[in-house]
């Protein structure tokens, strides 16, 4: 028997569903199959997958070749219409036994299995245990999201915001931690807006407080990518009093501007983002920030774009996620007035410089410093900002050592 090959695009989340799959589709018994877990964050996302799926019929000729994800969601017939494509399924169907267990056999009469996403009330968050490596897992705890920001295709991908249970997040977390893992990630699609759906409308930060209280011999959490506006007062809470939240955040920013802010339908102005900032480091010093930042988006002029740069240092950034931006059909941004392709490129490579300082500054900041260093193999780990950490001699996969900072490279510290 063959093992079917998933290949996963996109995000922490989408890599999540892959592992889902995986056990989905041998338990289906799958077999001589290739599965292609697309992303739709970009067009540039969208060309890499359909690359990616010409390649590998090349190398499995004779498989039967699966697409999923949020392209295959937002944009099912593009696929279908590949030669190469023999069904297309969407996000909830990819989650469904029935759906595996029907691909594993005939395929029946639906090369195309892709429903209406709004529709969908429930994410599928209890499939499994999390994944990653021996030293940290992702939790997916909340899918989906309710806003519609005018560059952005994924909530077409995604559906609307659902959140999964606390009582089934903290079971998962336990059962993590009985099994030796150290840090858990909880991560989502829109995660701030966790518990919005759910009664009593709990907040992120009320999830966060419950893992720590009844996961007691969990020794770090972290959360992913948060939108700042939507931080609660019991995240800020948790954030100043709990030292096993990881002082680490990244921070769905996406411009400096906010006249650029208000036409990306954003729920924050410049302004709210540096008191963000300012607040989360006055209750923890060594917090750290990581961003989302998009160059180029439609109308941005260079006073526009100068207030997004000079953002890295009013917020004092530390890592930059830097896209340049590319329109996707059928959102609004895509219809309003493009800057030009040379310009989009030449302020992306400002900001990913102004990246690079920061973290040069970080770094060098590090130096002598003394940091609880969980390890991703045996010579490198990350401290608790998240920072890369580079040892002479092995240590053990998946424990936190206690290190001394020496030196650093260009990206990462010595120990």
């Amino acid at each position: 028997m063959n093992a079917p090959v998933f290949s996963n695009h996109g995000c922490r989340l989408n890599a999540y569903e892959t592992k889902a799959m995986e056990e989905l589709a041998a338990s289906a018994g799958m077999e001589n199959a290739v599965v292609v877990n697309t992303c739709a964050v970009t067009a540039e996302a969208v060309r890499k997958a359909r690359q990616d799926i010409r390649k590998l019929r090349r190398t499995h000729p004779d498989a039967k070749l699966i697409v999923t994800g949020c392209a295959a969601q937002t944009e099912p017939h593009t696929f279908a219409a590949m030669a190469e494509v023999d069904a297309v399924i969407g996000n909830t169907e990819k989650m469904q036994a029935s759906t595996w267990a029907g691909l594993a056999g005939d395929f029946g009469t639906e090369p195309v299995q892709v429903d209406d996403i709004m529709s969908v009330t429930e994410t599928a968050g209890h499939l499994i245990d999390g994944f990653g490596t021996r030293s940290r897992a992702y939790v997916q705890v909340q899918n989906g999201c309710d806003h519609r920001c005018t560059f952005c295709i994924i909530p077409f991908g995604r559906g609307n915001s659902r959140s999964v249970p606390a009582g089934v997040v903290v079971d998962q977390i336990k059962r993590l931690v009985d099994r030796g893992l150290n840090e858990v990630v909880l991560t989502g699609v829109d995660l701030t807006s966790w518990g919005a759906d759910l009664p009593s409308e709990p907040r992120l930060g009320d999830l966060v407080m419950r893992i720590l209280k009844l996961v007691p011999d969990l020794p770090r959490l972290r959360i992913s990518s948060i939108d700042s506006i939507e931080v609660d007062p019991a995240l800020m809470k948790a954030i100043a009093t709990e030292p096993r939240l990881m002082p680490h955040l990244h921070l769905s920013l996406q411009h400096g501007d906010d006249l650029i802010l208000k036409r990306m339908k954003r729920r924050h102005l410049r302004d709210d983002a540096i008191q963000f900032a300012q607040d989360a480091r006055k209750l923890r010093p060594d917090m750290t920030f990581g961003a989302d930042i998009i160059a180029g988006f439609p109308t941005e002029t260079d006073a526009h774009f100068e207030n997004a740069l000079k953002l890295v240092e009013d917020c004092d950034l530390t890592w930059l996620h830097v896209f340049p931006y590319s329109p996707r059909p059928g959102t609004p941004a895509a219809r309003m007035p493009q800057v030009q392709g040379p310009q989009i490129k030449e302020r992306a490579a400002r900001l990913r410089a102004a990246g690079q300082a920061q973290l040069s500054k970080h770094l060098r900041a590090q130096v002598g410093r003394t940091h609880h260093i969980l390890m991703e193999n045996p010579t490198m780990g990350r401290t608790e900002q998240f920072t890369e950490v580079t040892f002479d001699r092995p240590q053990t996969e998946g424990q936190i050592v206690v290190a001394n900072i020496l030196g650093h490279s260009e990206t990462r510290l010595i120990a």
